[in-house]
């Protein structure tokens, strides 16, 4: 069976009206074009930070330039839901833990009636861990249209985060980010960018890896020091760019066939199917030798 999927280029901020209204615009969108599935980038409620690295502006301890905390349960996802209705979303956020401190930089697939599933950024660059705790699982889920994994940004750049999430039977990775340009060298067209290039060949290459549909979303625009890239897409099994906004904003759509796709690319090769967990013992390691020996250069 045949869905309409699509992934969302757009700019959020720490206005919040702002943000729904966006977010309304874009399932009006989507929902006009058949979309049942909608990605949203990282940090859509509230905005990401608005700089990287120790700048002042990002430590736990201030509210200073901070997104808004949200709780999972809390009246700022309800809304969200009441937008989405019958369709299925993927949107990112702060969360506010249950002890009323402690911050993630977490995402959630909804629809108007269910939350299907929440994920709470694992891998951190640049100093994020000054403004979020950091999670420590990765686990699919169930939705009407599909086996679902969620990734944030940076989580993209690691292939376990990716398998970890392909062995749990997902069928669909939803990779959400606010994934900027280079701090240094920035190319003049964005496109040519080396970040843009490495954001979407860590794309291809995680949905070839593990043979899923992959639904990249990213902030666009420009947001206190950062420079987003945009480059929202979908990816089939076979590593095949779909739907594409490159580095303009809107909807990258495309109509996908899950069982299908499946039974053809995974008929043959099967790259899941054909591993040998028996030789990756040091891929699990929590030190080894060329590991230690890159962190004495680095501190050297």
């Amino acid at each position: 069976m045949s869905i309409t999927v699509a992934s969302v280029s757009a700019n959020f901020t720490r206005d919040l009206e702002q943000n729904y209204a966006l977010i309304a615009d874009l399932v009006a969108e989507a929902r006009a074009a058949g979309v049942s599935f909608l990605a949203f980038p990282e940090a859509a409620i509230g905005g990401y930070l608005s700089s990287l690295g120790n700048h002042g502006d990002t430590i736990k301890t201030t509210s200073r330039s901070m997104p808004p905390a949200v709780r999972l349960d809390g009246p700022e996802i309800a809304r969200v839901q009441q937008l989405a209705g019958d369709m299925i979303l993927t949107i990112g956020f702060c969360e506010l833990a249950d002890d009323g401190e402690t911050r993630y930089n977490a995402a959630v697939c909804l629809d108007g009636q269910n939350i299907y599933g929440s994920y709470r950024k694992v891998h951190q660059p640049l100093g994020e861990n000054m403004s979020y705790s950091a999670g420590d699982t990765y686990e699919a889920f169930d939705t009407p249209i599909g086996r679902v994994g969620m990734q944030i940004c940076y989580d993209k750049a690691f292939p376990e985060a990716a398998r970890m999430l392909a062995l749990d039977g997902a069928e669909i990775v939803v990779s959400m980010s606010a994934w900027p340009a280079a701090r240094t060298a920035t190319a003049e067209n964005l496109q040519d960018d080396r970040w843009t290039y490495r954001f979407n060949q860590f794309d291809i290459a995680r949905a070839l890896d593990n043979q899923v549909f992959w639904l990249a979303s990213n902030q666009s625009g420009t947001f206190g020091s950062l420079r987003y890239v945009g480059n929202a897409k979908v990816v089939d099994p076979g590593g095949n760019v779909l739907a594409t906004t490159l580095l303009g904003t809107g909807l990258a759509i495309a109509e996908i066939d899950v069982a299908e796709t499946f039974r053809a690319m995974r008929g043959g090769m099967f790259h899941l199917r054909d591993r040998r967990p028996d030789v990756y013992g040091p891929v699990a390691a929590l030190d080894g030798a060329h590991v230690d020996g890159w962190r004495e250069l680095a501190h050297a």
